[in-house]
Parts: structure tokens; C-alpha cells; sequence
């Protein structure tokens, strides 16, 4: 073989080689799992003592809760709403502070974002990952007090519990027209700059609260809120949330 031909034959390979290929058929196979597979013993010895202390730690009690409580037990505001937001809070605001030099002004939460009761008994490392099973974190945003009444409008609409933190306030009328609004007790200023503590899927737009952005800064406080909770609950012996007039209907 001359040369020439050597070379056109190369040429040849890699112009097939780099050629895409195009699948003509897949097949798949489904395959059931149930009781029919056994575990392989092997690794289950290998896994075992690390299941075990797994589970030490997340059955470790850690608190106390004297009743049950649901984010089903109020239409605008929840004891377990309000304990999560108001623990948001009293966590985050010394890092944010620390940070800063300034104050939280209040936090919102989302309904949704509440996963499961805290049922009357012992409170473990696991309740915290069964309230709040994402990984969403606490967020700091500074918005205009303009940006805060559209939260206020969202909020009278949507008529829903979304948890609030103690220093906010808003008073609907019956027709769901909003009475009051306030933060620290004073009416909402649309100039000032407010710090108001949430998660990161609210932060970037999660159930429709598009009022975080922009806004005149942004905080990451790398705390995930279940991480609050878990620190929040050892604080405490016995927690003791309650529903109160944050968030009301007259």
C-alpha cells in the first residue's frame, strides 16, 4: 500500500470515527422491588453500625412538646408557623448582627414549607428533619418599604398562614382588605430599608413571592433552617408556641 493511499485511508477512519452515532433501538427491563429481593449480608454488616448511629443521634431527645401541633390549626397564623418563624429569627438575627451591626426587621416563611406535625411527647433530631426535610437555608434580603407592602398585598390575598415572625403585624377586615400593616409596632415607612429574614426558594421567587428582588442587599447566612429548629428546640425543655394576633381577620 502506497503512501497516498495509507494516508486517504486514515483520513477515512477518522471521518467515521468522529462520526455521531445513532441508536436504533432501547430496551429496558422493569424490575420490581418488593419482597421477593434479599439483601445482600455483606454490606448490611458493613452498614450496620453506621444505621445505628445514625439513628442514636436522630432518636437523641432534645425537647419537650405539650401538645400537638399542625400548620392546619389556624387560617392566618399557626403555633408551629409561628414557632418556626420566630425561631428564624432569635438563630439568625445574632449571626446577621454579628455581620452587620443591624438588626432583623421580621421573617417570612412559606406554608408549604411545613412538612409534618410536632406531635405531643419527646421532641428528637428527627422531628426537625421530618417539620423541615429541604435544605433550604436562611436568607437575609434588604428591600425598600415599598417592596414590604406588596408582601402585605400578597399576603391579605393568599389568606394563608404563611408564617410570620413576631415583630410584623397585619390586621384584615372582613372583606380582606388590609387594616393595618406594621413592623415593631410602627406603620411600614415605603422608604426605609428593611432586613427581613426567609428561606432561598422564597428568596428566589418560590410561591409567587416575587418581592425579594431587587433589592439593596443580600445576606446568606449558610444556617439551614432545620439546623434553627434543631437549635432553637435545645434551647428550651419544653417548647411552648402559641397562635396570637399577628396575622389576623377582624
Amino acid at each position: 500500500m502506497t503512501i497516498k493511499h495509507t494516508l486517504k485511508l486514515c483520513f477515512l477512519l477518522f471521518i467515521f470515527a468522529c462520526a455521531p452515532l445513532k441508536v436504533s433501538k432501547i430496551e429496558g427491563k422493569r424490575l420490581d422491588i418488593d419482597k421477593s429481593l434479599t439483601a445482600n449480608q455483606e454490606i448490611e454488616a458493613f452498614i450496620k453500625p453506621y444505621r445505628e448511629r445514625v439513628n442514636k443521634d436522630m432518636d437523641s431527645v432534645i425537647s419537650y412538646a405539650p401538645e400537638t401541633y399542625s400548620k392546619s390549626d389556624g387560617k392566618f397564623n399557626t403555633a408551629i408557623g409561628n414557632f418556626m418563624a420566630d425561631a428564624v429569627f432569635n438563630e439568625g438575627n445574632p449571626i446577621f448582627k454579628q455581620r452587620t451591626g443591624k438588626n432583623i426587621d421580621f421573617v417570612l416563611l412559606n406554608h408549604g414549607g411545613i412538612r409534618a406535625i410536632i406531635s405531643k411527647g419527646n421532641i428528637t433530631t428527627r422531628t426537625a428533619y421530618e417539620v423541615m426535610p429541604f435544605e433550604n437555608s436562611v436568607i437575609v434580603a434588604s428591600i425598600k418599604g415599598e417592596q414590604v407592602n406588596k408582601m402585605m398585598a400578597y399576603l391579605s390575598k393568599a389568606k394563608r398562614a404563611h408564617p410570620i415572625s413576631h415583630q410584623l403585624q397585619l390586621i384584615l377586615d372582613s372583606n380582606g382588605g388590609i387594616v393595618s400593616a406594621t413592623v415593631h409596632g410602627e406603620p411600614i415607612d415605603p422608604n426605609k430599608i428593611y432586613h427581613v429574614a426567609t428561606n432561598d426558594y422564597l428568596y428566589n421567587g418560590g410561591d409567587g413571592m416575587d418581592f425579594f428582588q431587587p433589592n439593596q442587599g443580600v445576606n446568606v447566612l449558610d444556617y439551614k433552617i432545620r439546623n434553627v429548629l434543631i437549635d432553637n428546640f435545645k434551647k428550651k425543655d419544653t417548647i411552648n408556641p402559641k397562635r396570637d394576633n399577628r396575622f389576623i381577620q377582624q
